[in-house]
Order: C-alpha cells, then structure tokens, then sequence
C-alpha cells in the first residue's frame, strides 16, 4: 500500500508542469501540454451543440495532441517544418454520439504536397501543406483502413 502512495505521488509530480502551464479550458484545450480532451462540440472553441456548424459530431468525445513544432508553427510564428504533427481520436461511441470512431496522423510535408521530400507513400493530402498518414475507423457500416502511410511514424 505504502509502495502504491509513492508511485501515485510520483505521478502527479510528473503531470504537475503540464497542468500548471495553464491547465484545460472551458472547451477542452491544455495549450501548455499541446492537447485538447472533451467533447468536439469545443474544438471550435464555440459551445453551441455543433462543430462548426455541423450538430452530427457535437458530442462525440475528442483526444487530439500535437507536437512542439506544431505549437510554435501555429501559434508562435515559427517556420513549418517536418516535426510538426498532430493527432486526432475521435470516440462518437457515446450517448447521443455520431457512432463513429477515428483515428487520424496529421503530418506537415510543405506546399509541394506529394512531390516533397517529407512525403509518404499511402497518404493523402489535407490542407493545402499537411499530409494524412494514418486514417483508421469505425462506423454503423463496418471497420475502414483509409490510409496507412509508409512509415506511419511521427517526426521525419
């Protein structure tokens, strides 16, 4: 029992830093640890019972983390690069929920899309400089590979 008190205070201090950066917001997002946790209906950061104006995924549950790279591209300016990446799990297996389960790899490979060296083999295109490399889900209709990206990996 001892044992299991100091693992479990050794934890928390391990996740302090990241919740003392700010910690989750009214909408689910934790800007200091690079994630979002909550109902999608936040990811807009609007609470109106939509995602953007569509009610279907409102209340599907909504995991998404993103790098460092990312952060400082998105947020700070920085310049775009091949560590930028983020992740999306979405989990509408929930009362009220769209059904639907899905797990996305989002990785930055630049404007030249599929002629860039960061590209991969298997992905396809999103956002005019981003590249899916991992798309995998669930719905009412069965279980779909979308893609898998060759390597499927995070970072270049």
């Amino acid at each position: 029992m001892k044992r299991a008190f100091v693992v479990a205070v050794l934890l928390a201090l391990v996740a302090l830093p990241a919740l003392g950066k700010g910690g989750f917001d009214e909408f689910g997002y934790n800007y200091g640890a690079r994630l979002f946790s909550g109902p999608a209906d936040g990811v807009d950061r609007t609470l109106d019972g939509t995602v953007w104006g569509d009610p279907l995924y409102a209340a599907d549950r909504l995991a998404m983390k993103w790098s460092k790279a990312w952060d400082a591209a998105k947020f700070e300016g920085a310049a775009w690069g091949a560590d930028a990446w983020c992740t999306n799990h979405w989990n509408g297996q929930v009362p009220g929920g769209s059904g639907e389960t899905w797990h996305y790899k989002i990785v930055w490979v630049g404007p030249e899309l599929e002629d860039s060296a960061y590209w991969r083999p298997g992905g396809y295109p999103i956002w005019g400089q981003f590249e899916v490399i991992f798309s995998h889900g669930t719905t009412p209709d069965g279980h779909f590979w979308e893609t898998h990206a060759t390597p499927a990996g995070l970072g270049f």
